[in-house]
């Protein structure tokens, strides 16, 4: 990025700041006339000085130019105008007056307005200029920048300027114009009172500017306390099971409230200096007026000035004074401003972080990596300048410890900081393009790396390089945005075109692209995880049209199967009529699935709606009653366990830090206190809705209450569907509810706590009836869309690195490094894992940085590391590979420290 400021606006904003400046300067007649007009409203109309010979009438809107002497003088008479009354003068030159505010406040909307659009176009332009820099940090430069840093730098930091950036060149512009304009209508009106008024406005701008220095130091060092702390709260986030483990909660809390009173300290020097500025500022504007008071009224006591005069002054003073403080303030903010900017440029600067990776795109076709893979004089430095490679040299035919690790990184683009050559045939590994490289060679590192999103973002990431295809869109949003695109330097493509390279995959459409994925899945053990993330997803009946269609059919069938194979006692099916022992008492109430969040948990007792519904229904009472049982029960079974005990678990009612609130409400009901207050029965009214009475057995539930549940069923959904609420999806028996998980669909009902090993007998007879109607690959597909959660956290390690490992594979790379991929999972399935990999990559080059060398038979070539050296040992050759591969037959490649 440009090293001025001022540059990099005016280098992308040229046009724009020239065409607002050149409305400005259109705007000052307007402006300079409604300066005048107050004093021709007094003095020609009010005062009556154009009826002073006695005339009854005077002209208006006469418009003529008085050529000046040395073009032989005379007037030149444009418009003669109209004969108007001292009423009708003073109406006409009012209403002139009334025109001119309109065209001044439309022109100021105009260039606030463009000044806005500008700004934001630009702050848009210098995002995406930063977020494009973050995409080409290499490896090596991640390790010296905080992500939470850079992301507040970008997010946050540059706000400021680009709200500054739209009044770079256009605030001077148009607010200095109006200033002169106003000052040198004073001085036409009163050279002295002129004078004064410029001799203020000369101490303003040279006092103020120069107290604001202080402002500027001080706002830096809050922005950089406030980029530390934004980045130590991120490093205790990220660790914060170090934190649990060690119990160092108080080092960490005082540790941060330092940090807030430094903040806290700064700040409050920057309001003690700013508003003392602020104040005199304020004294200086005020002390004009006191001149034009005394000096003009002087002036006018004496005759030299007349009244409209002075009051023409005053009201041009008034217009003074904001545009006055406004560049004041300006001046403070470019200041600010610049600060904030060089701070940004020097965090992404070259020199700090080193080379940038090129991401231009191959000029030449992309070929595929094979030939001779050669090491020549390869040094590679540790972080304290001891070298962990020295002289290295190698030469193998294409297809750990430290070193191997550090070379496995280096083969795969993953580290530039080395010294020597790497070549693949002809070509210098380094010189290659980020494109070709991206393309032809996978990294599966030991800490795999997902983003938010389905686990299917996540395996076909690789294969999102660029559109080849546009989607259909609105013809005139399409010209919109892709001409906002080209004016702030972002790109043109939408996310919402065709960006999943099907081909390279051998895939036609998306259908045939998740037969491959779950294949891929299923080689790499996850083939069961991904069907019990399917039965556990949500079914989009348009989406998944072929499932949703069929889906009652299976659950029928379900049915059928447990009544024939004496399993009908495994599940309590939902039953429009019925109460289901296996729910809560307010699930049976609803008899859906909530879809808002105040229609779940807790939230659903203090539901408006929910609550008229068993008012009506004469059942609130019933249930708070329940509730005081329930608390008294729980309070007595929890007294004296500490939190986290199991019994906390199974009654889940009420939680460890709930129970003092539940103890100090019995203890009102208890002294006879009177009614209950509303938020106790909300608290109370609580607990029973979340009673099962076939896995809590209190014995709160008898036939007579449960016929009432089922009878206030129907009041509930008519109090609902009348207010309109669409917070609850209903059951339907025979229909689907996409609210409810695949599995509540399949079964519709609950699972029987009173029967032993009941779930996994009711997951085989699942498993079996999908199998049975062909459903296995649909309910996988939905499995695809279960979301991975930040940086992968709601997966295993195991299932991150299988997912990781599968996003290597799908992009069908030439060259495959395995760098410590496997250290989430045991040595059985390791070897596993190792030998799909030497199966599948038989035509292509495989990298593997192993612990020993007991593992490395089926390799082609064993690199081992010793005392800083490369040792290529060639291995038995397996017997389905030949024992002198051809020149460009790929490599399979085994790293190890000897």
């Amino acid at each position: 990025m440009e090293k001025s400021l001022f540059r990099y606006i005016w280098t992308h904003s040229r046009r724009d700041q020239m065409i607002i400046c050149a409305v400005v300067l259109a705007s000052l007649p307007f402006y300079f006339m409604s300066l005048d007009l107050p004093r021709q409203i007094v003095n020609q109309a009010i005062q009556g000085e154009a009826f002073r010979e006695g005339n009854p009438t005077a002209p208006f809107l006469n418009l003529s130019f008085d050529w000046p002497g040395w073009l032989g003088g005379g007037t030149w008479e444009i418009f003669e105008g109209f004969q108007v009354g001292r009423v009708g003068l003073l109406m006409g030159l009012s209403f002139i007056f009334l025109f001119f505010v309109i065209v001044n406040g439309a022109f100021k909307y105009w260039i606030n307005v463009s000044k806005g659009v500008l700004g934001e176009r630009m702050l848009r332009r210098m995002r995406f200029d930063l977020f494009a820099m973050v995409l080409r940090f290499t490896p090596d430069a991640l390790r010296t920048v905080k992500s939470s840093e850079t992301a507040t730098i970008i997010k946050d930091e540059v706000e400021p300027i680009g709200g500054f950036i739209g009044d770079a060149f256009i605030t001077p512009v148009f607010l200095g114009t109006q200033a002169i304009t106003a000052l040198v209508f004073i001085m036409v009106q009163n050279m002295w009172l002129g004078l004064i008024a410029l001799s203020v406005i000369a101490v303003q701008f040279t006092i103020i500017p120069r107290l604001r220095r202080e402002l500027l130091r001080l706002g830096k060092q809050r922005q950089l306390a406030s980029r530390q702390l934004a980045g130590r709260i991120a490093e205790v986030l990220d660790g914060i099971e170090v934190v649990h483990v060690h119990n160092a909660y108080g080092w960490e809390r005082a540790e941060i409230g330092h940090r807030l009173f430094n903040l806290f300290s700064i700040r409050l020097k920057i309001y003690n200096r700013k508003f003392f500025v602020k104040t005199l500022n304020n004294f200086l504007a005020q002390l004009t007026p006191f001149f034009f008071y005394a000096i003009g009224g002087y002036f006018a006591l004496r005759g030299t000035l007349d009244i409209g005069q002075l009051v023409a002054v005053i009201a041009a003073y008034r217009e003074l004074p904001p545009p006055l403080k406004e560049l004041i303030d300006w001046d403070q903010q470019r200041l600010d401003v610049q600060v904030k900017y060089d701070q940004v440029t020097q965090h992404f600067a070259e020199d700090r972080l080193g080379p940038l990776i090129e991401m231009r795109e191959a000029a030449e076709a992309d070929q595929p990596l094979v030939g001779a893979l050669v090491g020549e004089e390869i040094r590679v430095a540790g972080p304290h300048g001891d070298l962990i490679l020295e002289g290295g040299a190698f030469a193998v035919e294409l297809p750990g410890g430290a070193a191997a690790s550090l070379l496995a990184r280096i083969l795969a683009r993953r580290s530039l900081e080395f010294s020597g050559r790497i070549r693949i045939g002809e070509r210098d590994l380094t010189q290659l393009p980020a494109s070709v490289t991206g393309r032809r060679i996978a990294y599966a590192g030991v800490d795999p790396i997902l983003f938010p999103g389905s686990i299917r973002d996540n395996l076909v990431y690789g294969l999102r390089s660029k559109p080849l295809g546009r989607m259909k869109e609105d013809r005139q949003e399409m010209d919109r945005r892709i001409a906002e695109a080209l004016r702030t330097g972002n790109p043109i493509e939408s996310i919402s075109d065709q960006w999943v390279d099907y081909e390279r995959l051998g895939a036609k459409d998306e259908n045939e692209l998740d037969r491959i994925l779950l294949d891929l899945l299923d080689k790499v053990g996850m083939g069961d995880t991904i069907y019990l993330f399917g039965l556990a997803g949500r079914i989009d009946p348009e989406r998944h049209a072929s499932l949703a269609e069929r889906l009652v059919e299976a659950r029928h069938r379900l049915r059928d199967t447990f009544q024939s194979n004496g399993m009908a006692d495994l599940v309590e099916p939902f039953d429009p009529t019925r109460y289901n022992s296996q729910a809560t008492i307010a699930e049976n109430l609803l008899f859906g699935v909530p879809i808002s969040d105040e229609f779940r948990g807790r939230n659903l007792a203090d539901n408006a709606q929910f609550r008229s519904a068993i008012d009506r229904a004469e059942m609130t009472d019933d249930l708070v009653h329940m509730g005081l049982q329930i608390a008294e029960t729980m309070t007595e079974i929890f007294e004296g366990l500490p939190p986290g005990h199991s019994l906390f678990e199974q009654f889940s009612f009420i939680g460890a830090d709930e129970l003092t609130e539940f103890q100090a409400i019995l203890r009102r009901r208890g002294r006879g206190e009177g009614t209950l207050r509303r938020e106790d029965r909300t608290r109370l009214l609580s607990l029973p809705l979340a009673y099962i009475e076939a896995r809590h057995r209190l014995g709160l539930l008898d036939e007579a209450m449960m016929g009432r549940i089922v009878e206030a069923r129907g009041l509930v959904r008519e109090v609902l569907e009348k207010a309109g609420s669409d917070g609850v999806e209903f059951y339907d028996p025979q229909g689907i509810c996409t609210a409810a998980p695949l599995r509540d669909n399949l079964l519709f009902g609950r699972v029987s706590y009173q029967v032993a090993n009941a779930r996994a007998r009711v997951g085989e007879a699942v498993a079996a009836v999908v199998r049975e109607l062909d459903l296995q690959e649909e309910v996988d597909r939905v499995g695809l869309e279960y979301q991975v959660g930040t940086a992968g956290r709601l997966l295993s390690p195991q299932e991150r690195a299988s997912i990781n490992l599968v996003r290597c594979l799908v992009k069908r790379p030439d060259i495959l490094v395995i760098d410590g991929a496997f250290a989430s999972f045991d040595e059985a399935r390791s070897q596993q894992l190792m030998q799909l990999l030497l199966d599948m990559f038989d035509q292509q080059s495989l990298f593997m940085v192993l612990p020993n060398d007991r593992q490395a038979g089926d390799f082609d070539v064993q690199m081992r590391f010793r005392d800083g050296q490369i040792i290529t040992d060639k291995t038995a050759a397996p017997a389905s590979r030949p024992s002198k591969p051809e020149p460009d037959a790929p490599q399979r490649i085994a790293g190890e420290v000897a």
